[in-house]
């Protein structure tokens, strides 16, 4: 039967843009490469009926799409994904005798190392010239499916022990991969489908590896200068150092403790570090008797609760007889509240607290007073006609734990040498192979997802829901002050994911392809699927993990 001209035509119907012809079995690069033009920001990959897909996504009936572009959080991680791939490539041609690892976040940029090999200047910008020459040459990267064991000789040829380890584990005879020029790699993620999207980039030398930057969601046609944290970069080496005593570069490794029934004693050493790192800022506090104010502060899902606990016990310790105050009853009526760009109450503002009756009570605290501490009902939205008494002996310090513990604004009439200030965050020292980091952010997302469903009756849509919001929070109230702290603790523990599965897993498949949450729930179940399960009854009642999990000394 003969098609005409106009049953060839499928009607595609863009969300924001409304509907366009295309051609039957025509991919989706040819309509986004046709419009792009008319739009602020370059388009990496779609969203076809709710399901994510590359721009190599060849349209066979009508749909519903999305584009997703350098501003959206998919885009930003496809693009990055992208350049993270060309700068592998470039780095495989130069030195092919060594591997790239991509590590972390740094700042504005993410933080790679070549194995056993520091950089010079030049030879970071003759890297940086060969991606250059790469991204004109508008080089196809194609996505490949393939046998496993065709996987793993193409792994073995390439000398990537670390992608055959993991494939052990994978439950599926079929690998998706991508190859760009001959050579093979596999990325957790969607990718771009030709080199010539990738003209955005930058290159900086920072020995012991180099950082690489790429537009943000926030400029995403620019690059912003890169904002060097020393102190950071500090503790994500101590999580380095840690992985490495630890055996555990990557899943495919802790895989294999967990299959040789190693897993106790990693637990064990892993709590074990956690514990003397505690101890050891203790002892920082107590060797100076001026300090009276301990402020924790840190992202959402740090576990700040729990390590402010175990703190507390560690002063103890030394003999010392700390409080501890909730910043939350500080809060100011709920109508009083202010609102953030969208209208909705802004509680993570700094100016949601009574900071002036909240550096008083610090103040006359501090000097031996007794203060009457507010207490705050968050179901009527203001404080108790009445409070708590509260004195403490001049010589015993505060503890104060809240995202907002290292702004100074917060606590402007304390003087400085008075306070401590302590960072803490969930710094994943794990990779799913060299090619694959794991960003902090999902781990602690998974932590809140298991403690909202647990705690706080909230289903694992609305955490999601809630998520971006979340993040914007932290992005303007908690992530500036990081440098500002004199110590900085890192709560991620390198068997956690292994548990977490086993709680999270579940709770991602309740959400259908329907709903508008549905793609990052199905991100994360398959980023879970590279783990082995790890059972929780070995973990110590005093861990971080148990605050999200359950079964915590310090939470009922």
């Amino acid at each position: 039967m003969s098609i005409s001209l106009e049953e060839s035509k499928l009607q595609i119907n863009i969300k924001g843009r409304g509907y366009y012809s295309v051609e039957m079995n025509s991919p989706a690069y040819d309509l986004v490469k046709a419009i792009q033009g008319d739009l602020p920001y370059q388009v990496v990959a779609l969203s076809v009926n709710n399901d994510l897909k590359d721009l190599d996504y060849v349209f066979t009936k009508p749909c519903q799409v999305e584009l997703l572009d350098l501003s959206t959080e998919i885009g930003f991680r496809v693009y990055r994904r992208g350049v993270v791939f060309l700068l592998i490539k470039a780095c495989r041609e130069l030195y092919p005798e060594t591997q790239m690892l991509v590590k972390h976040s740094l700042s504005n940029g993410l933080y790679c190392e070549l194995l056993d090999k520091v950089l010079e200047d030049q030879e970071v910008a003759q890297i940086q010239k060969r991606m250059r020459e790469l991204a004109v040459l508008d080089l196809p990267i194609k996505k490949v499916l393939l046998h496993r064991d065709q996987a793993a000789h193409i792994y073995e040829k390439q000398g990537m022990m670390d992608k055959i380890k993991l494939l052990q584990f994978r439950d599926k005879e079929l690998v998706h991969m991508y190859e760009l020029d001959g050579f093979y790699e596999y990325f957790y993620g969607h990718m771009v489908p030709n080199t010539g999207m990738l003209s955005n980039f930058r290159l900086i030398n920072y020995p012991p590896g180099i950082i690489l930057q790429t537009p943000e969601r926030n400029s995403p046609n620019i690059i912003e200068p890169f904002v060097d944290q020393r102190k950071i970069f500090t503790i994500y080496s101590e999580a380095k150092e840690w992985g490495e005593m630890m055996d555990t570069p990557h899943v495919a490794a802790l895989n294999d403790i967990v299959e040789n029934q190693d897993i106790i004693d990693l637990i064990r050493i892993n709590e074990a570090l956690h514990e003397k790192k505690i101890a050891s800022i203790a002892d920082m506090i107590c060797q100076n008797r001026k300090i009276r104010l301990i402020l924790i502060a840190g992202p959402s899902s740090s576990g700040k609760t729990t390590f402010a606990q175990r703190l507390m016990i560690q002063l103890r310790v030394n003999g010392l007889k700390p409080v501890m105050i909730s910043m939350d009853d500080y809060f100011v009526d709920r109508e009083d509240t202010p609102r953030d760009e969208f209208g909705d109450y802004d509680f993570e503002s700094i100016n949601a607290l009574k900071l002036d009756l909240f550096n008083d009570h610090l103040t006359r605290l501090i000097r031996g007073e007794e203060v009457e501490v507010p207490l705050f009902n968050f179901k009527s939205g203001r404080c108790e006609d009445c409070g708590v008494l509260m004195k403490i002996p001049v010589s015993e310090p505060i503890i104060v734990e809240g995202i907002h513990g290292l702004n100074d604004q917060l606590t402007w009439s304390i003087p400085a040498e008075q306070k401590f200030k302590i960072y803490i965050s969930a710094l994943t020292q794990l990779n799913i192979d060299f090619s694959n980091r794991i960003p902090t952010t999902d781990c602690r997302l998974l932590r809140r997802i298991i403690r909202d469903a647990r705690t706080r009756g909230h289903g694992t849509r609305e955490t999601l829901n809630r998520w971006p919001s979340v993040r914007r929070g932290e992005l303007k109230n908690i992530f500036p002050f990081q440098e500002n702290a004199d110590v900085m603790f890192n709560s991620s523990l390198v068997y956690e994911l292994g548990v977490v599965k086993k709680y999270a897993a579940p709770l991602l498949m309740d959400i259908g392809p329907g709903e508008p949450e549905y793609i990052e729930a199905k991100r994360l179940s398959k980023f879970l699927s590279y783990f082995r399960e790890i059972p929780s009854e070995h973990i110590p009642p005093n861990s971080i993990l148990r605050e999200f999990i359950g079964g915590s000394w310090f939470h009922h």
